[in-house]
């Protein structure tokens, strides 16, 4: 996960794998293959190879307001392409000037979630030091499960005679997309958007987080959108970090709980902010044969901005 060229190389396989429509052979398969490989199969996001192009910085739309710096992941970056574009043109259309800072890598949340500590440090310490020497007003993320980790840094180095100081200026300035717009929203979206949309909470942005009025409040913002509240809109998806790779059964019956919770509400859209959350709401759709479709929140709005054009 931290080699970047890697993750998109295999994003390019599936890409393939997708339009040869190998898919349909593999379902014929699903009984037969490990309850894993079923659910890596399921989870597989229809692949864009737009990838942004992080060698040179993007330009503010209108009048510059700031620049911010974008943590771009490293599944996000290669799997979930158009939600890092989104992300970007959301962030132009609000006047900010956005930074790649080159050496940035993973997170870290999977070596911890996988118990590997030594790995967890030094990819902080590599983020801290990518991050180091610009002046900028947030360093942005736009999954629920990277922003914990990136804000747990100050914890995880605190004992670190190097770094624990620094990592505490870094973690000041982490934020959440939705947590950041909500409060820097210049151009409000006007282009209508009719849909009902379900909101799934991040179980890290949530209770990890504590961010939870912000997402909804952006899609309120949305002319058209219609929120419909979950019954238990803090009960878990099941993917949990990797814990649906690592415990499949267990993770799917967590899942089809969620499920019946969406299905109660028939959304039109499943929006999420993390990674994991959309790819396992895609892996849900799938298996609970709803008839909704999965998108970021930045996704969503960059929807009403390109409507308004």
């Amino acid at each position: 996960m931290p080699h970047r060229h890697r993750l998109r190389l295999l994003a390019r396989g599936l890409w393939l794998y997708q339009r040869l429509g190998l898919t349909k052979i593999a379902q014929r398969l699903l009984p037969k293959l490990p309850p894993t490989l079923t659910t890596m199969e399921g989870m597989a996001p229809p692949i864009d190879l737009g990838f942004l192009d992080l060698t040179r910085l993007a330009p503010a739309l209108g009048p510059k307001r700031g620049k911010v710096a974008f943590f771009t992941g490293c599944v996000q970056d290669a799997f979930l392409a158009g939600v890092n574009r989104a992300t970007v043109r959301v962030l132009q259309r609000n006047g900010y000037e956005v930074h790649f800072p080159a050496g940035q890598t993973c997170c870290n949340a999977a070596a911890l979630h996988s118990g590997d500590t030594t790995q967890a440090h030094a990819l902080a310490r590599q983020n801290i030091d990518a991050f180091a020497g610009a002046e900028f007003a947030a360093i942005i993320n736009n999954a629920g499960g990277c922003g914990a980790a990136l804000k747990g840094y100050d914890h995880l180095l605190a004992d670190d005679p190097l770094y624990a100081a620094r990592a505490r200026a870094f973690v000041a300035k982490v934020k959440d997309i939705s947590e950041f717009l909500v409060d820097h929203l210049h151009t409000p979206p006007t282009g209508y958007v009719q849909v009902r949309v379900a909101y799934v909470d991040s179980c890290h942005l949530r209770h990890g987080q504590k961010v939870t009025r912000q997402p909804r409040a952006l899609l309120r913002a949305i002319p058209g959108v219609e929120l419909v509240e979950l019954a238990q809109p803090d009960m878990c998806c099941g993917s949990a970090g990797i814990y649906n790779l690592l415990q499949p059964d267990m993770a799917n019956q967590v899942l089809d709980a969620k499920l019946a919770d969406i299905r109660a509400v028939a959304p039109g859209v499943i929006a999420t902010a993390n990674t994991g959350c959309y790819m396992q709401m895609i892996y849900g759709v799938k298996r609970g044969e709803l008839n909704a479709t999965v998108l970021h929140v930045v996704e969503l709005l960059e929807k009403s901005y390109a409507n308004a054009s």
